[in-house]
């Protein structure tokens, strides 16, 4: 299927937009009134408000409200069509981007300017491997499948044979003491220390062991010292091991093997979470092959000060994909400030402006994090706030960038109930299910889940059903 013919009707400027992300968004938004004919294509449905997953996957919110459907973001922008396609080559010399329909048809999409803002994943620091043991959190997905093999953890507990399975069920270890890594720790201690106690009969989910690691010397790396330090201290005070200059090795679906100050260790440990590196998207790799242009280890695309690849005007890249002159950091800020840059950009090209453009200027309006209930670090323009102030901060920042009156309202409900009511997790639905007639009859294959149109994965962790190495099923 082509687009062409559609797009042959239109005489005005063509720009394709690759990714519904922050970078994309802002760009589509930045465009609002230009007189161009803009398609933003994406492999989802829904613009991710990120910051918020691991929310997600502890329970506190539901998926739906930092995921508003894209096609109602931009709804109101008429010059804007939104396609759901994963997209597979960029040619650069014909001006066109090939993608795919979820039904594996080919759609066309030529552009006058392109705008890729097609993000990250996960980094597994060459064990690509480890990623079946320690998922990610970079899609609703993920965070779907970490809530599952968190709770599904504890009900595995509750019916294990002996102590020693039971704290193997409940040892949690996160991988990578950054925001994300920092923020979903606390969160895993919340669950253990208030939310759950009094649900169990057979265990005490106060006792779960709840293990951060990083190579690093300090949690936090990019936040002042003051900062790093409240952090550690209050991370400890919750129950969290922290553990520093010490990273992975190796790891298997029941442990996870670390080489620290004193040498290297194999800690029992059923549910692991990574969040220690990002990988730019496969897109920044073919962008790079096709414009000359280079990439660093991380696979992000280098790119001229005004966000296009080198030697090509017509093409643009934002967001975590790329790598700038001045290293800017993988946040979120940085990718939206990209896109207005670059819609705003277009949207003069098109009126006739051909004068070379100020260089982008990141504005860094902070860093925040929180640590758990009514605890968060935040640095603001060289300002140091921590526990309820620096709480009240991010969540005033946190709600503001959420789109939607209803999400950002949603979303306040929620977090005032798990506040008020002895940390209260509303969304606790493990949604990823095995059919449990499946003990019954071992050679049957048939799934039946409370999605049953959803790739459900079954492995140990997760699946009441499957058989343990001493040959004893969990459930």
């Amino acid at each position: 299927m082509s687009t062409a013919a559609h797009d042959g009707q239109q005489d005005r400027h063509k720009v394709v937009i690759v990714g519904g992300g922050f970078g994309g968004v802002q760009a589509a938004k930045a465009l609002k009134g230009a007189d161009v004919d803009i398609t933003i294509v994406d492999r989802t449905n829904h613009h991710l408000f990120q910051p918020l997953l691991y929310q997600v996957a502890t329970g506190i919110l539901s998926p739906g409200l930092i995921a508003p459907a894209l096609r109602r973001v931009l709804k109101k922008q008429r010059n804007v069509r939104t396609l759901l396609a994963e997209v597979g080559e960029i040619d650069l010399e014909a001006k066109v981007v090939q993608a795919a329909a979820p039904d594996g048809q080919r759609i066309d999409l030529p552009y006058d300017t392109l705008v890729v803002a097609a993000g990250a994943t996960h980094a597994y620091f060459g064990h690509p491997e480890w990623a079946e043991h320690a998922p990610g959190m970079k899609t609703i997905e993920d965070a779907r499948l970490l809530r599952s093999r968190i709770l599904g953890a504890y009900e595995l507990a509750e019916v294990a044979g002996d102590q020693a399975e039971q704290q193997a069920w409940m040892t949690f270890v996160v991988v990578g003491a950054g925001p994300t890594g920092v923020e979903l720790a606390g969160q895993l201690s919340e669950l253990a220390r208030h939310v759950l106690p009094r649900e169990y009969r057979a265990i005490d989910t106060r006792s779960a062991r709840i293990i951060l690691l990083d190579a690093a010397p300090a949690v936090l790396p990019p936040f002042a010292k003051k900062l790093q330090k409240y952090t550690r201290k209050t991370l400890e005070q919750k129950g969290i091991e922290v553990r520093l200059n010490t990273m992975a090795t190796g790891m298997d679906a029941d442990s996870i093997t670390v080489k620290g100050p004193n040498g290297e260790e194999r800690i029992t440990a059923r549910t692991k979470v990574w969040a220690a590196g990002v990988q730019a998207s496969p897109l920044a790799e073919l962008l790079a092959k096709a414009s000359g242009s280079e990439i660093d280890r991380a696979g992000r695309l280098s790119v001229d000060p005004d966000c296009s690849l080198p030697g090509r005007t017509d093409v643009f890249a934002v967001g975590d994909m790329v790598s700038t002159i001045d290293r800017l950091p993988g946040v979120a800020q940085v990718a939206m400030q990209q896109g207005t840059y670059v819609g705003k950009l277009i949207a003069a090209r098109v009126k006739g402006d051909d004068t070379t453009p100020a260089p982008f200027r990141y504005f860094d309006k902070g860093s925040m994090a929180t640590i758990g209930a009514r605890e968060a670090v935040a640095d603001v323009r060289g300002v140091k706030f921590t526990g309820w102030l620096g709480y009240l901060m991010w969540c005033y920042v946190h709600v503001a960038f959420l789109i939607g009156w209803g999400n950002r309202l949603g979303t306040l409900f929620n977090w005032v109930r798990s506040l008020r009511y002895a940390r209260y997790r509303g969304h606790r639905l493990i949604s990823v299910t095995a059919s449990y007639d499946r003990s019954l009859d071992p050679q049957d294959v048939a799934v039946d889940s409370a999605h049953p149109h959803e790739n459900v994965e079954h492995r140990p962790e997760i699946d009441p059903n499957a058989t343990s190495g001493t040959g004893r099923r969990p459930a």
